[in-house]
């Protein structure tokens, strides 16, 4: 159905896209900014040539390898043993569809087997119910409020923090190998 693999120079172009999409952006917490493609080139390069801290992997479908979305793990720290997760789904038409379960569920598997990873964690904005459901879903507990933590389409929005930890993903999925 689907899977990941690590992101490629090919896959700029569509992401471009996408990191200027404004109603995209809207769902996210990253501002909205016009990003030229030499910004995604140098961007891409970066991670390449730093891939210590960051994980990166485009989402495609198994039937054609064409890029759907984006994973991510950050700010890796291998002391505290724990991440950022990041996602992005870029065409409003591949939404709904499990997309970001089979992503979100495969970058934990990978994070807590691979990696060794202890926590994962990350932050989301109030309004965005659509990711809260997955996320929670997905086994990630409620932490926190930051509140007026972004400010997007002229307000302050507050950011809901939530993590999930290895135990807690072992203990709720026996089965599935994390």
């Amino acid at each position: 159905m689907y899977q990941l693999r690590e992101l490629e120079k090919r896959d700029l172009e569509r992401i471009n896209i996408w990191r200027n999409d404004s109603e995209l952006l809207a769902l996210l917490g990253a501002p909205f900014r016009y990003i030229n493609m030499e910004v995604d080139i140098e961007w891409y390069e970066n991670y390449m040539s730093n891939r210590t801290n960051t994980i990166r992997c485009a989402i495609v479908e198994e039937s054609r390898d064409e890029i759907i979305g984006l994973v991510s793990l950050t700010t890796i720290d291998f002391v505290n043993q724990s991440a950022e997760f990041h996602i992005m789904i870029g065409n409003s038409q591949d939404r709904g569809k499990g997309v970001g379960t089979f992503a979100v569920n495969a970058m934990l598997k990978h994070a807590f087997m691979n990696m060794n990873l202890q926590r994962v964690e990350l932050s989301l904005l109030e309004d965005n119910e659509a990711a809260r459901h997955l996320y929670e879903k997905c086994g990630f507990v409620y932490e926190g409020r930051k509140r007026r933590a972004k400010f997007k389409n002229g307000q302050f929005k507050d950011m809901l923090m939530y993590s999930i930890l290895r135990d807690e993903r072992i203990r709720d999925r026996p089965s599935e190998n994390i």
